[in-house]
């Protein structure tokens, strides 16, 4: 038995559905725990694409329970919508399970995300503009909707009502937006309510029951560690905690619980929107990054930035999460290339720095220090064992690890299921690490 822990160790779009694709085959129970309809995972199973926004990715694995934890933020309409896409596609939902303390985005929320983030001007953030940021805020503000408000039928009309009707003061007045009309949400919601209920559980005891019965657990996070609300690269983040201690929070389980946390990174580095990216490639090399890794995103369909990796924020994500292993993607993305640089430190003025600043204004100015290693010229999609990989791939894995310290468990070379190279199980133990115990290279 293991309680697995997924995370993203950059900007996210890591490849993280992937990975708990992958992984969701050994596990009992999936749990989505924090994020909303912002995140994205894309997850190709026999030549046939599956884009999840809300459900997790264990969903395509027809024995395992999935469950959208209590930390997420639910937009119905659009969670209907992936159920009935499944559906036609022929994946069952049967095994889906949505928290009843979730809180749930509303009309005004996506309104009034899209209206703030046009008035932000050169301040932008570069929010989807979901109505995630809004659904946190009145989380925080304790005039939110969670999901029991939104089944239980007593009082249903009364509560939503007076949410849309507290919310049109702000439409109207700071955004100048014409006033949603109460009855029409009312009745929306409540066709909503009614598809939603057989769903809707005590996710917290739910997942206690799969713990005492010695169940495997996979807690799967949405974006990445870079865009923590907390130890993220504020202001440039999400509204939630996509690292390892908000899965206790989101799945409502104590962290004693928790037996390992694997990351997953690219073997280069993307972000998506506005903020500071020192490896940042404005040249020939970021095209070939982007179009060879498809980086587009899968909720908003943005082309994503593309630089080389920066083991800065990798060592950053290492410590915060408190990472036993790394599950490194898209390696094939590199194959080709006649060199590859790493970043190992940034220069800021005279200093050389090795720690991600907290101060976004020296974040900004941080100029990346890089070592160079020989790329390699054969392709690397068809390798399914280290021995496959050419030795310059082999080398620069074993680099990265050496510079944070933490073992490569998995290596993805494509996005098929079948285009990995397991080295180590995080789920069923060790088989060989491409780090000893000591954190030195085998």
């Amino acid at each position: 038995m293991a309680n697995v822990i997924v995370i993203g160790a950059q900007w996210g779009d890591e490849g993280k559905g992937k990975i708990t694709d992958l992984l969701s085959r050994s596990a009992d129970v999936v749990v989505r725990y924090q994020g909303g309809v912002n995140a994205g995972h894309t997850v190709v199973v026999q030549d046939q694409t599956f884009k999840l926004h809300l459900i997790p990715s264990g969903i395509l694995s027809p024995d395992t329970q999935c469950i959208i934890g209590s930390g997420t933020v639910i937009d119905p309409k659009v969670l209907l919508e992936e159920i009935d896409q499944l559906d036609e596609l022929g994946v069952s939902t049967q095994n889906l399970y949505i928290s009843q303390t979730a809180h749930v985005t509303m009309p005004y929320h996506r309104l009034i995300d899209q209206a703030s983030e046009d008035r932000r001007g050169d301040q932008k953030i570069g929010t989807t503009k979901r109505g995630i940021g809004p659904t946190y805020a009145d989380k925080s503000e304790r005039t939110g909707i969670r999901v029991i408000d939104l089944v239980e039928p007593e009082g249903f009309e009364e509560r939503i009502a007076w949410a849309v009707n507290y919310k049109n003061e702000v439409l109207e007045t700071l955004y100048g937006i014409e006033r949603l009309d109460p009855k029409t949400v009312v009745e929306q919601y409540r066709g909503y309510a009614d598809r939603l209920r057989p769903h809707v559980v005590d996710s917290s005891l739910t997942i206690d029951e799969a713990v005492r019965g010695r169940k495997n657990i996979l807690f799967e996070g949405a974006q990445g560690t870079l865009l923590d609300l907390d130890h993220g690269t504020y202001p440039y983040v999400t509204s939630s905690n996509p690292i390892s201690g908000g899965a206790c929070v989101g799945a409502g389980v104590g962290p004693t619980i928790i037996d390992r946390v694997i990351g997953v990174a690219k073997a280069y580095t993307t972000r998506v929107g506005e903020g500071p990216f020192p490896t940042e490639l404005h040249d020939e090399i970021g095209e070939i990054l982007g179009d060879r890794g498809a980086e587009f995103g899968t909720t908003t369909g943005r082309r994503r930035r593309c630089g080389w990796f920066d083991a800065v924020i990798g060592r950053y994500a290492v410590r915060i999460n408190g990472l036993d292993c790394l599950a490194v993607t898209k390696l094939d993305v590199l194959d080709g290339l006649e060199e590859i640089k790493v970043c190992v430190a940034y220069r800021i003025g005279d200093e050389v720095c090795h720690h991600l600043p907290s101060s976004a204004r020296r974040f900004a100015k941080c100029e990346p220090i890089y070592k160079t290693l020989p790329g390699w010229k054969q392709p690397t999609t068809e390798c399914r064992t280290l021995e496959d990989l050419p030795k310059e791939a082999l080398s620069y894995l074993k680099f990265l690890a050496e510079l944070m310290k933490v073992p490569i468990a998995i290596v993805s070379l494509g996005a098929s299921r079948d285009q990995t190279i397991i080295v180590e199980d995080p789920i069923h133990g060790p088989k060989r690490a491409l780090l000893d115990a000591q954190g030195v290279p085998v």
